[in-house]
């Protein structure tokens, strides 16, 4: 059974392909790892590769996954364009199929102002009912968005988090620190969750949960816990596995783990590609390290 908020750990996830079809048999086994562990998921974010879906994919796959859920666990929905008014309409999509909340990325190519952001975000809140959370990745957007526009843009009443992925944590701590309270900050990179929660943040909106969930939650929990210093040695032991989920694009180096682990096939969609050959020996490696020292 689900807690009576959404979580410390959510995975960001993958969305499988077999032959350019989306494979929900490989889906069903990915919801269900989650659900297993009570960890909430994000569909159709940036490592779900949503930008290569079609409109129609995009609909039958959190259907999907809101389906299987069966609100066993929070199930988050990507909606964001740089389009305002396709972000409505996904917005209003998602809550009509049942998500519990709305996860939206800064519009990335137009290269608007801060304000135009502010008006952004705000139009897209104000079309729904639904919790919404800002999504911050100025390393694929091009774009970040300021302290002073996520506080301004906090007071909006369902405007409730910020996944935010510029790994900047003295500007996490800005935020923080003038955000009301129950203002949700998730970290959105998996190699600093325990610093990012040491500065008051919720928990991760994970990649690597994808591969290695219960140790993910097992992280995040042991420091909400209290259990800092197990805490601090979970994530000093993910230092060079983090390396290496990242050494090409997500999500290509953790489709190739998902794979390895006989979770999904090893497909991308165009323009992504396989990992190189090199690095999927350094990955697989790692991998393999990694698993040695926390069994």
């Amino acid at each position: 059974m689900r807690e009576d908020t959404i979580g410390n750990v959510i995975t960001a996830m993958i969305t499988p392909f077999k032959n350019d079809d989306v494979d929900y048999e490989a889906l069903d086994n990915i919801i269900y790892t989650n659900v297993k562990n009570n960890i909430d998921v994000l569909v159709c974010g940036t490592t779900a590769e949503t930008t290569t879906l079609t409109d129609k994919e995009y609909e039958q796959i959190i259907e999907y996954v809101v389906k299987k859920v069966d609100k066993k666990v929070f199930v988050m929905a990507g909606c964001g364009s740089n389009n305002t008014k396709k972000a409505i309409e996904n917005a209003k999509l998602c809550e009509k199929i049942g998500v519990d909340s709305l996860l939206v990325v800064t519009p990335y190519y137009n290269k608007t102002s801060n304000e135009g952001l502010y008006q952004h975000f705000k139009a897209i809140a104000n079309s729904t009912n639904l919790p919404m959370y800002l999504y911050n990745v100025p390393s694929r957007t091009g774009i970040d968005i300021t302290s002073e526009t996520i506080i301004k843009l906090s007071e909006i009443s369902n405007i409730v988090g910020i996944k935010d992925a510029s790994g900047n944590i003295v500007k996490a701590q800005d935020i923080i620190s003038k955000v009301d309270e129950n203002f949700a900050v998730y970290s959105g990179c998996d190699d600093i969750i325990v610093p990012m929660m040491s500065i008051g943040a919720k928990g991760i909106i994970s990649v690597i949960s994808n591969v290695y969930p219960k140790y993910i939650k097992d992280m995040a929990y042991s420091f909400e816990d209290g259990n800092i210093k197990k805490a601090m040695k979970m994530q000093l032991n993910m230092l060079e596995l983090n390396k290496m989920m990242f050494i090409e694009t997500n999500p290509i180096p953790v489709k190739r783990a998902c794979n390895y682990l006989g979770i999904c096939e090893n497909e991308l969609r165009l323009p992504l590609v396989p990992m190189s050959e090199e690095n999927e020996k350094k990955l697989i490696n790692t991998m393999l390290n990694f698993e040695k020292n926390i069994m």
